[in-house]
């Protein structure tokens, strides 16, 4: 008790002591101003009475010396009266400047309390600053542990690198002597074919079986050529096939048949409006004459393009941003249709109606293919992942970590083995869908924006963010060509590139609205199409 009683004496005293020390000077210089005053209305009252004694004495004495005392008091009187009078108008001065030194004690009173909110700010400002500081060293110090678990991982794959390299060597070796030992076994066989050709002949065959015995000749020749020419630098060879080979096949019908080269298109089929803004994705259907379109609209249409003017068959929908990629599984029953909303979602044909929703990326999806029909998809996205989902369940059953935004992939077989993906990095990745890291990696020039795959699964092409197209020769896993033109411009990340059906010709869109074609054979330039504006 005695406790807060003390402290309430001592807290008044202390506000007693600040409050008055600010006024003290005022009330000092108040008080003698009032003693002043006193003293003068004492004063003042003691001249009243003797006046009034004086005024009497007066009264009873009218002498000289009366009247002179008279006079005495009455000059008296009046310097008593200025001097009040001047007393008054000091008095009247001290009270304006109280009220001034008043004002300015409540102005510098507002400024000193907008100092100590400043103060408080301040010190809330640096305790911030404080805990940042502290968090960025932290920061950094675990930035520092990152970098150097970093620098050991980077060691250790240098070493593993190395000796990877090593082995690659070997076995680039032990494949030469293999496709050396191919040729000899190849050339046996062949010389072996023209021994029971020869015998054959000697015995003078019907017609009927003499053709088909040089049909059976001209496959197994055709396939030594092909199999003993797995290095030329060409994807498809421009030159006619050499019957004789070095190997004497006289009197058989060795005519090999080359298919006719596919021809370039050079007028506009159709023009249409498909979709309301940016048309960013067409996909052909394998099995009828249907495409299949995507766009910013965020629908997906398929279109009848059986006469000039395409026939809008559906409007797919479901997404809720742009789409980005679409594809049709091989028998044309299902398409698949990737969005910016981070979803990949499958249609029937047929009926078109939405069959299955697959969610669980964090960034949009740019591409999505089927890998066991019609069981299970692949998808790759911004996020920096692969996906692999279950259909039947519609849920993700594998995820592969890239480490870089994907913009394409392709498989490479019926099945989906095997998987190429095309990434910001600048990387091509190979994966082998029953292992988790990639089996194989090819670094280009600049980030890929789309690859495709030729039908007998041999090359690759890739369109490059430096406005080049490349061919590369999966089996050899290297670059065979590379397309430009100097008006040739990719005009974004998703521009699109692909083969004609017998990969004899690549065509790609440009910035400036046009179609470029080149010849994979010779690598030329050989047709501009127009017809879109830039």
């Amino acid at each position: 008790m005695a406790n807060w009683r003390q402290q309430l004496i001592l807290r008044f005293q202390e506000r007693d002591s600040n409050e008055v020390q600010k006024y003290k000077d005022i009330i000092l210089q108040n008080n003698r101003l009032m003693d002043n005053v006193a003293q003068l209305k004492a004063d003042k009252l003691r001249i009243s009475v003797e006046n009034e004694q004086l005024r009497s004495a007066v009264a009873n004495n009218t002498g000289p010396a009366g009247n002179l005392a008279f006079l005495t008091l009455e000059k008296k009187l009046l310097s008593q009266q200025e001097e009040l009078t001047e007393l008054h108008k000091r008095k009247g001065e001290n009270s304006q400047r109280i009220v001034d030194l008043n004002i300015r004690i409540e102005e510098l009173n507002a400024q000193m309390n907008d100092k100590d909110r400043q103060l408080a700010q301040e010190k809330r400002s640096n305790a911030s600053f404080r805990a940042e500081i502290k968090m960025y060293v932290s920061s950094m110090d675990e930035l520092k542990r990152l970098n150097t678990t970093l620098k050991d991982e980077h060691t250790a794959l240098q070493l593993a690198f190395s000796s990877l390299e090593e082995k690659l060597r070997s076995v680039q070796e032990e494949n030469y002597n293999l496709l050396e030992r191919l040729k000899d076994y190849k050339s046996r066989d062949a010389d072996k074919l023209n021994e029971e050709n020869e015998s054959f002949l000697r015995k003078r065959l019907p017609s009927f079986f003499h053709r088909k015995r040089s049909d059976k000749v001209r496959r197994e020749l055709e396939d030594a050529v092909r199999e003993t020419s797995r290095n030329s630098s060409s994807p498809i060879s421009s030159e006619a096939i050499d019957c004789t080979n070095g190997i004497d096949i006289s009197g058989i019908d060795c005519d090999l048949h080359i298919p006719p080269m596919s021809m370039n298109p050079t007028n506009m089929y159709a023009k249409f409006e498909a979709h309301e803004g940016e048309v960013s994705a067409v996909r052909w259907c394998p099995t009828e004459k249907i495409i299949a379109t995507g766009g910013a609209d965020r629908k997906l249409k398929l279109w009848d393009v059986r006469k000039r003017s395409p026939e809008q068959l559906a409007v797919l929908t479901g997404c809720s941003q742009g789409i980005n990629s679409i594809d049709f599984d091989s028998t044309g029953t299902y398409v698949i249709g990737t969005s910016n909303d981070k979803g990949v979602r499958v249609w029937t044909v047929a009926d078109h109606r939405l069959r299955h929703t697959l969610t669980g990326h964090i960034e949009k999806v740019m591409a999505a293919k089927y890998l066991h029909e019609p069981y299970k998809i692949i998808s790759g996205s911004h996020d920096r992942t692969l996906k692999v989902w279950d259909v039947r369940s519609s849920a993700c059953i594998e995820t592969k970590f890239v480490g870089s935004s994907c913009f394409d992939l392709v498989t490479t077989d019926s099945i989906g083995a095997s998987i190429i993906s095309a990434h910001f990095d600048k990387k091509i990745r190979f994966w082998d869908i029953r292992m988790e890291k990639p089996i194989n990696d090819l670094l280009l020039p600049n980030k890929i924006t789309s690859l495709d795959l030729s039908k007998d699964c041999n090359f690759l092409l890739c369109s490059v963010r430096d406005d080049t197209i490349k061919l590369l020769d999966l089996r050899m896993n290297n670059i065979l060509r590379t397309f430009s033109h100097e008006n040739f411009k990719l005009s974004c990340d998703s521009a699109r590139v692909g083969f004609n059906f017998d990969a004899t010709r690549i065509a790609s869109g440009s910035a400036d609205g046009s179609i470029y074609i080149w010849n994979t054979l010779n690598g030329r330039h050989e047709e501009l199409l127009k017809g879109h504006s830039p």
